[in-house]
């Protein structure tokens, strides 16, 4: 197989030996993927007003996140799932021009219905992008870099949750959500143009190529229920859409268990393994992450903070979790292993912390009182960050040679899965807690105080699971 690890240095000092000249035309590549993937996914969420306004379908709104969501979990299931022969760079290639076709078709929808088709195929292709960033980080880099490969993702994505609702806010207050998407496609025609020639061609090492469809016709509906689940308000609904995906959920486990044939790598659904205990740390700190969804909202109503401000603080988060992976890329071996406890720990404490800075009705009119709430912001990012490179790290060094594929879809898999099922929980425990009954200042009060409490539980699963996980062999 052709692979370029061989021409990196042996002992890379940073993160920024990744766009040394040898590597940096396949890092372009594969974080440019993740890039298209994490951004577009808080652009469209910040153009969406504009666009009903401009061809309707109001009714339709929720579908837009929820069919890219749900087509993407499925993108990355192909990564693993691809016809036995095709190579990752021919993966890259399809999906590129994938992603292009559905950015193509948003920016001509004359009516709400061709552009839900689009951001389908748009979510299709940018699952199988972001799998193929895992995927390709053992044939491009040596495993000295892998680390350092996963940081850079990491990143990308905290960096997107600024970068995206800030372009789409340029794009929608100038009308121009059409471009939002056009200019899309002349970028993932020069992408999947250029893969040929700056991604490696590697053997297809899978022997079992065989497609599982019960577990991901199983995982889809569950992924289907729990994004409709986020997004209507009547709390009933939501608790019946949520049950009805973990019993979905449960059902593709047990079947996953018994099945010759499977969806995730092996042991990912046996507790007792190793790698199952990763995926499942991945999946709870994303789905305690989630919360921040409603920081803006308590910012706005319980201390007055405005709108614009509000966004640029709950980026925070995101920025946290950029700093921590970059300041804990140079950690392996028992450093490691401590990043990913301290930042599980951090995460949780900083999560339940909120409920003392957030839920109140404090004016956050200086400094010294909105200090306390944007450091606790900053934390709970900066806990994901710190051990996450880690995670995924490790689920690529210990899974099977022949299901290294599979482990890699099964990252992106895993966190869409997290956030998914993280912000329908938040939904459920803010209105069931009255933030819109009674709503005002009193149900966002109740709302905050039991929104962080309650998420932080999860968080306490993902420390008791961070303690079980062993060093990586130096």
């Amino acid at each position: 197989m052709s692979s370029i690890e061989n021409t990196t240095p042996a002992s890379p000092s940073s993160v920024f030996t990744l766009f040394s000249p040898k590597l940096l035309p396949a890092t372009l590549m594969l974080g440019g993927g993740v890039t298209l993937y994490a951004v577009e996914s808080y652009i469209t969420a910040t153009i969406a007003p504009s666009i009903v306004r401009d061809i309707g379908g109001l009714e339709l709104f929720s579908w837009m996140t929820t069919l890219f969501v749900a087509a993407g979990v499925l993108g990355s299931i192909t990564v693993a799932t691809r016809p036995k022969g095709m190579g990752l760079r021919t993966v890259y290639v399809g999906a590129a021009l994938t992603f292009g076709i559905g950015s193509l078709a948003c920016a001509i929808a004359p009516i709400m219905p061709v552009l839900l088709a689009g951001r389908a195929i748009q979510g299709y292709g940018a699952g199988m992008l972001s799998g193929l960033a895992y995927a390709f980080i053992r044939f491009v880099y040596p495993e000295i870099l892998w680390r350092k490969a996963s940081t850079l993702y990491a990143a990308i994505w905290g960096v997107a949750t600024v970068l995206g609702p800030t372009l789409g806010g340029l794009f929608a207050a100038g009308g121009a959500w059409r471009e939002a998407f056009i200019i899309l496609v002349p970028l993932t025609v020069i992408m999947a143009l250029s893969a040929r020639r700056l991604l490696p061609d590697v053997a297809d090492d899978r022997v079992d190529t065989r497609t599982p469809l019960a577990q991901i016709g199983l995982l889809l509906a569950a992924v289907l229920f729990v994004s409709i689940a986020g997004t209507v308000d009547h709390g009933t609904y939501k608790v019946v859409l949520i049950a009805v995906s973990i019993i979905l959920v449960a059902t593709m486990v047990v079947i996953e268990r018994k099945r010759e044939v499977r969806l995730l790598p092996y042991g990912a659904v046996m507790l007792g393994n190793p790698i199952s205990r990763l995926y499942l740390t991945i999946f709870t700190m994303m789905l305690v992450l989630t919360s921040d969804i409603y920081i803006p909202y308590f910012l706005q109503t319980l201390h007055g903070v405005t709108p614009l401000v509000s966004g640029y603080l709950v980026a925070l988060v995101a920025l946290g979790w950029t700093i921590a992976a970059f300041f804990s890329a140079s950690f392996s071996g028992r450093q490691a292993a401590i990043a990913i406890i301290s930042g599980c720990i951090l995460e949780t404490t900083a999560t339940a912390s909120l409920i003392p800075f957030l839920a109140t009705n404090t004016p956050f009119d200086t400094v010294a009182r909105f200090a306390p709430a944007v450091i606790t912001m900053f934390l709970m990012g900066f806990g994901v960050g710190l051990g996450w490179a880690h995670l995924v790290t490790r689920i690529i060094g210990i899974a099977r040679r022949t299901e290294q594929d599979k482990a890699s879809a099964a990252i992106s898999m895993t966190q869409s899965l997290g956030g998914a099922f993280g912000a329908a929980l938040a939904g459920v425990i803010v209105n069931g807690a009255g933030l819109t009954y009674p709503g005002g200042i009193s149900g966002g009060l109740s709302a905050a105080m039991w929104l962080y409490a309650l998420m932080a539980i999860p968080g306490l699963i993902a420390i008791i699971l961070s303690f079980t996980i062993k060093p990586a062999s130096a």
